[in-house]
């Protein structure tokens, strides 16, 4: 299944126009990662700017659009109650909870409770998705002590195609 494998994809700031067009606008100037309060974008391949989920989360507060002078962030092209990309939780199978070891690291710092843990008959915790929930933030993927957190790209019929609830059995 697609949720257990790793993914390391370099993702676009939030509110990136497609890839592109993104890459015939983006002058590269690096204002969006001086304008990141989170520090999490970074100079990519090619000098593009890329988001790091290993040095925090999206706050989604829109700076680094503000600064983007050329156009290829745009927080006009997104609704305003929609995050500003398709990004969602995976979990590999390196999860420590898939191994009976009580981590609940990514749960803890889900502000969004995309990422719960439900107590079973014995003391195992069911890790448990919400889809719907997730905003794509990253505030999961650094506190994970082996690395088992990722975030992938899905397209928004896929993501409803699937359910937005996916309990994952250890």
């Amino acid at each position: 299944m697609q949720f257990l494998r790793g993914n390391k994809t370099a993702f676009r700031p939030p509110w990136a126009i497609d890839d592109a067009q993104f890459a015939e606008l983006c002058s590269r100037c690096s204002d969006c990662l001086s304008a990141c309060k989170e520090q999490i974008i970074e100079k990519g391949r090619g000098g593009f700017p890329q988001i790091n989920f290993q040095q925090g989360e999206c706050i989604f507060c829109g700076d680094c659009v503000e600064q983007c002078q050329t156009g290829a962030l745009q927080k006009n092209r997104f609704e305003a109650d929609k995050a500003p990309w398709m990004l969602k939780v995976q979990v590999s199978e390196k999860c420590l909870n898939f191994t009976g070891v009580d981590c609940r690291s990514c749960g803890d710092r889900c502000v969004e409770r995309a990422i719960r843990f439900r107590p079973q008959v014995g003391g195992k915790q069911k890790l448990q998705l919400d889809y719907e929930l997730c905003t794509g933030c990253g505030a999961c993927v650094a506190p994970c002590p082996v690395q088992a957190i990722n975030l992938i790209s899905v397209s928004e019929s896929r993501s409803t195609e699937q359910g937005s609830l996916l309990e994952v059995y250890a």
